[in-house]
C-alpha cells in the first residue's frame, strides 16, 4: 500500500511538473504573438501588391488558459477592421495549435485591445470555432515558430472560394502571414499572390 501511494505521489508530481512545462512553452508563445504590426513598410515597398494593415494581438483571458484577441485592419480605416477574432493557443503531440474564433456579437467588441479586460464580459458561449482553421505550428531553436492550416481544412465562401489556407511564421518582432482563397477547382481567388503579408512589430 505504501509502495503503491509513493507511485501515484511520483505520477501526480511528472502531471504537475509536465503542466508546468506546457504552460511556460505557451507563455512564450504568447509573449512572441502578442504586440501591435504594421506592414507599411513592404506596402511602401510594393504597393501594388500589399496593403498598409495593422495588426493587434492582445493576450486575454488569463484566468482561462492562452487566449489572444486579434484585429486587422487597413491602417487608415483602423476603426473598422476586417478581421476581428480570439485565438486559442495549446498543445497537441508536441506541436503548436493555434485555433480560430469568431465572435457572435463582433461590433460589440471592436477596439477592445484597447481595453482587453473588457472582454471578460465576454462569455465562451459568446464565440464560435472555425474548425479546422487551426494553425499548427513548430519551433525551431532560434525561437522562430513557423506552421499552416491543414490541407483543404478550413472552409471559406469568400468570393467564390471553397476553402482557406494560412501559412504562419511568428518571430520576435516578426509575423509573416500568407493567407489564400482557393475555388473547388484549386484556382486562388483571394489573397495575396507572390508571398506572405511582412508584419513588422511597432
Amino acid at each position: 500500500m505504501k509502495r503503491l501511494a509513493t507511485l501515484v505521489c511520483l505520477f501526480l508530481l511528472s502531471l504537475s511538473s509536465f503542466a508546468q512545462k506546457e504552460t511556460k512553452l505557451l507563455d512564450d508563445l504568447q509573449r512572441t504573438m502578442a504586440g501591435t504590426y504594421s506592414s507599411e513598410i513592404q506596402a511602401k515597398a510594393d504597393s501594388a501588391n500589399y496593403y498598409n494593415i495593422s495588426l493587434r494581438m492582445v493576450p486575454i483571458w488569463k484566468d482561462r488558459g492562452h487566449y489572444l484577441y486579434v484585429e486587422q485592419a487597413l491602417a487608415n480605416r483602423q476603426d473598422k477592421p476586417y478581421r476581428v477574432r480570439i485565438y486559442r493557443l495549446s498543445m497537441r503531440n508536441g506541436q503548436y495549435v493555434s485555433e480560430v474564433y469568431t465572435l457572435k456579437d463582433e461590433k460589440k467588441w471592436i477596439g477592445s485591445w484597447k481595453t482587453p479586460e473588457a472582454l471578460d464580459a465576454l462569455p465562451l458561449d459568446g464565440i464560435e470555432l472555425k474548425a479546422g482553421c487551426e494553425v499548427v505550428l513548430d519551433k525551431t531553436d532560434k525561437g522562430t515558430y513557423s506552421g499552416k492550416t491543414g490541407d483543404k481544412t478550413c472552409p471559406s465562401e469568400l468570393r467564390g472560394a471553397s476553402f482557406a489556407k494560412s501559412t504562419v511564421t511568428v518571430s520576435p518582432g516578426k509575423i509573416v502571414s500568407w493567407d489564400q482563397g482557393f475555388d473547388s477547382e484549386g484556382k486562388q481567388v483571394w489573397g495575396a499572390e507572390k508571398g506572405g503579408y511582412i508584419f513588422l512589430k511597432q
